[in-house]
This record gives C-alpha cells, structure tokens and sequence, in this order.
C-alpha cells in the first residue's frame, strides 16, 4: 500500500492577514521520469525529471513568493528505482510536495521523440493525419512502465485548502477531481482533524474563499466526440487551456492553424462556443497556447493576443538568431510551467485596465521562458544578496523585462480618466505573416506595472 510522508508544514501556517497562509498553488499533474529523443545528430537525454505535475509545480515556484516555497503543493509517487539526484533536485525548490512510497512498482517513465519542428508526434499525428506527421517526422510519446495518476484522495490537508489547483485530466475526471477537492473541504470545516492539526488554520476555515481551477484537458480527448462532456466540465472550472491543436481538434478543424491570420475568426468563433456554451456567465476564459507564438485569452468581455517571453526565431534578425538557439533548447514542459506561473497570476489582483486572466497569462508566459532554455528543469541558485536566480536571472527581473514593452507604449494613452474603451493596434508575427492584432483595453488603466509580491 502506498504511504503518505506526514505533512509537517501545517502547523506553521497561520491565519490570513496575520503572517500565516493557506496554500497558494496545487498541481494535480504527474511525476515522470523522461527520456527525451530528439532528431540526429542531436544525442538523447535520458531520466531526466519531468511529467505535466513537475513542470506545473516549478513554474507556480518561479512566480511564487521566494520566502515560502512551501505555498506550492504536489504529488510525486516515487517507485523502487526513484533516482536519488531527482529527489534532491525536487527537494532544493523546498515546495511541499508528497512523497508517496511505492515500492512495489517502478517509477513513471516515458519515452518522448521530437521531429524537426519539435512537437511530439502522437498528438501532432492524431491532429494532422499521417501523410503529413511522416513528411515532417512528428515521431512519438509513449509511457514505459505504468502510469500512476495523482487523485485528491492523495492531498493532505493543507494542499485541500490551496487557493488554485491545476488539473490535467479527461472531462470526465476533471468533474471528479474538482467535486472530490470541494467536497474533501467541506469534511474538514465539518470534522475536528484540522482543530487538533491546527488551531488557527481551523478558525479561518469559513472565511476561506473558493478556489480557483484551471483545467488543461489531455490531448486524446479533444474529439469532437467529447465536446458535451467538455462543455458540462467547463461548469466546475474557471480556466479551460489547450494549445492550439487541440482546440482544433476538439471541434473537428483540424485543416486549419488559428493563429493564422486569414483563421483568426476561427479561434474567435471556437472560443466564444466554449465561453457561451460552458462557462456561461461567470467570471472565467479560455486560454489557447501556440507555444513560441504565445497565447490568446479570450473572455466574455475581449479577446487579446499576448506574445512569449523569447521571439520566434523567425521574427529575429539574423545577428540575433544565435543567440536565440543558445536560449531556446527543448520545448518539454513549457505549456505546463505556463500554466504553473499562470496560476500565480490569477490568485493576485489584477492592475489597471487588464483583467485577471490577462495578467495571469503574463506571468504564464515568464514561467514558461525559463523552462525552455534547458533540457529539464532550470537551475536554481543565490545571488550574493540572496536572491533567488533561475538560470542567472530572477523571476521578477524577467517579468519586468516581459512587461514594459508591453505596456509602456500604453501609457499616454490612459491620461483622461473617462470612462470609455478604445483599439490599441498592437504589431506582431503569426506564423511569419506580417498583421495588426486588435486588442481592447480602457481606457483608465494607468500603465502600472505590478510585479510579483516577492
């Protein structure tokens, strides 16, 4: 039977406003142990951490506050053969992550094979048919032993009251997931366990505000045959996230890449069925990730475009193109990571005139800037001040790189203080074409940066 390391850190959580936290960040994703191929004569990289779980959980760490990595919660299921540089890896970031002891099977492996264009094939096949995953060599991605998957009956108490969880599952399961996570709450508002766990955690229980769930759906799912039960799962859930060639997939146009220009009215046209169809009324967005082409964030209220942290390579000019392949290594895990930091972003309040969503995909994007640079995780160390560096560089110094040309060329334009929206044309490459993306924004935001409360 699988045993559960004791959650430890609970009794050090105090009560909001007072210096104690609940948990920031959930991630009900996997850990699994890759061996990643790419095309020759590039060698492959074999056991190396990685997993939708592992990539969700460091990237909430990067954005997260730096002083209490213990607000970031997952699951690692750790087999016979659980390699012991991994686990001090894990343990370096000083999240709070459950071990949980299995030592009758062998940890998760998975066997991941890239093409020229860098996208695993299975999925890409699925999408584009076979005639042109051969041509381009979209090859393969396939688990080597058995997949153990991270239920909430695996959380301890402290990881049930987090303020954001991240789900990587099936419609079906992600209804699950989030009516056992509710439910499981609600038992411990009811029950003594987190009285005698803790006195003051147990006093905050009902002032607790509902959490946040952000929903990334897995690739064989996007059918047009799951699209009921997709629209009834939006219901439990405030963020849907696919990339774009699920999304595609999902309502059968796989002929078509949305972040074309000439198929942009596709995307507007999918996002709104799933905003008006499943997400109804309530506060909530679509978020499609194309990658180094970034992201679209659709709501009720607008659609925006936000670009990556590092430019396509085709938008770069030539003296700038090597330096770009030294930055960008290995695209494993970067949809995860951003949904990660994204999650960061969404439980702070938003600034000025973008919505929450939007800011959240802003720090998605930082998120993701990191774990790409690398083939695995990126190398945390200490400045001599103490500051956290990821790869050299600190989270929020990068943010703030990401986001002053974004909106520093806003700023005149918010100087009337009325009530009144307006189109900011901003420029931008989609897949080498040349266009003006509209993006509506009021007109009284203030051109405020926020950067993460570290």
């Amino acid at each position: 039977m699988p045993t559960i390391s004791k959650p430890e850190h609970i009794k050090q959580l105090k009560k909001p406003g007072s210096g104690v936290y609940t948990m920031d960040f959930c991630t009900l994703g996997m850990f699994i142990i890759d061996d990643i191929h790419f095309p020759p004569p590039r060698p492959p990289v074999k056991s190396i951490m990685g997993g939708a779980g592992s990539y969700a959980a460091l990237g909430a760490r990067m954005l997260g506050v730096p002083e209490h990595p213990k607000l970031i919660g997952h699951v690692v299921h750790k087999g016979s053969d659980f390699p012991a540089e991994l686990l001090q890896e894990i343990n370096s970031w000083k999240t709070d992550c459950v071990f949980i002891e299995t030592p009758e099977r062998l940890t998760t492996r998975a066997w991941n094979q890239y093409g020229e264009d860098e996208y695993r094939g299975n999925d890409f096949q699925q999408l584009c048919g076979p005639n042109l995953w051969s041509a381009n060599g979209f090859l393969d991605f396939k688990y080597v032993t058995p997949k153990l998957r991270v239920d909430y009956t695996h959380l301890p108490p402290g990881h049930l009251l987090s303020k954001c969880y991240h789900l990587i599952c099936s419609p079906s399961r992600c209804i699950d997931l989030v009516k056992g996570i509710i439910e499981a709450r609600k038992k411990l508002k009811e029950g003594n366990y987190m009285r005698e766990l803790c006195e003051d955690l147990w006093e905050v229980l009902n002032t607790i505000e509902p959490p946040f769930f952000v929903w990334e759906p897995v690739p064989e799912s996007c059918v047009p045959a799951e699209m009921v039960r997709f629209l009834e799962a939006l219901k439990y859930v405030d963020v849907i996230s696919p990339n774009h060639q699920e999304l595609a997939r999902l309502f059968g146009e796989t002929g078509k890449d949305p972040f074309l220009a000439s198929d942009l009215q596709i995307l507007e046209r999918q996002c709104n069925e799933l905003l008006s169809k499943g997400f109804g009324m309530k506060p909530s967005a679509v978020v499609v990730r194309r990658g180094e082409r970034g992201c679209y964030v659709a709501t009720n209220t607008r659609h925006s475009w936000w670009p990556a942290y590092h430019k396509p390579y085709d938008e770069l000019k030539a003296k700038e193109r090597t330096t770009w392949t030294q930055k960008v290594v290995d695209p494993t895990g970067g949809g995860n990571a951003f949904l990660g930091g994204f999650s960061m972003g969404l439980i702070r309040d938003p600034n000025g005139g973008i919505s929450q969503f939007e800011q959240a995909a802003h720090w998605g994007a930082v998120a993701a800037s990191f774990v790409i640079e690398q083939v695995g995780m990126p190398k945390l160390t200490l400045a001599a001040d103490g500051t956290e560096l990821w790869n050299g560089e600190s989270a929020i110094s990068r943010w703030d790189k990401y986001i002053k040309p974004l909106l520093d060329p806003l700023r005149p334009m918010f100087n009337t203080g009325k009530e009144k929206s307006f189109y900011e044309s901003v420029p931008s490459t989609i897949l080498g074409q040349k266009e003006t993306r509209q993006i509506r924004i009021p007109v009284d935001f203030e051109g405020k940066r926020q950067p993460p409360k570290h």
